[in-house]
């Protein structure tokens, strides 16, 4: 298998919807860490290359 990945910021009033609206274009979540900065967070996704 092959994948590709992206970063993702989050903002914190639309994490749910971000998720969900990456999710439902096949990425999934791998982890969730601090921006640089610490004032935001940052998402880090996957998905298959098919």
């Amino acid at each position: 298998m092959k994948f590709e990945y992206a970063t993702v910021p989050l903002l914190s009033h639309a994490t749910k919807q971000i998720l969900d609206t990456w999710g439902s274009d096949g990425w999934e979540l791998v982890q969730v860490v601090p921006a640089p900065g610490g004032e935001q967070l940052v998402a880090y996704m996957k998905r298959e290359i098919k």
